[in-house]
């Protein structure tokens, strides 16, 4: 399935259920961090996490991701390569490679 019908099917999700009321990006962001933590709760006490759990936990990440995009009008494709080449000249690859130093400190 590519992005674009799974943003279709988002939307119609979404409106079948009469959602979009309660989609703001205030709201929808809340929902990313959330869903976010619970993610990171299956890495909690060992790094070995449900396979199983931590997909469905990722798939609402990125649910309320796109819904937020969508919602804001941007396009999930564009703005992570644009980020992406912002972050390619803070951390150029003879500086960074092999290092998890933040640029600042490269």
């Amino acid at each position: 399935m590519d992005q674009g019908n799974v943003i279709k099917a988002l939307r119609e999700f979404v409106s079948e259920r009469d959602w979009s009321q309660f989609h703001t990006p205030e709201n929808l962001a809340k929902s990313i961090s959330i869903e976010a933590s619970e993610l990171l709760e299956n890495f909690q006490w060992n790094s070995e996490a449900n396979l199983e759990e931590v997909q469905d936990e990722l798939a609402d990440v990125l649910t309320y991701c796109l819904l937020l995009a969508d919602k804001l009008g941007l396009d999930p494709n564009e703005i992570i390569l644009e980020k992406l080449a912002k972050t390619q000249q803070k951390y150029p690859v003879e500086k960074a490679r092999g290092r998890s130093d933040k640029y600042d400190q490269l």
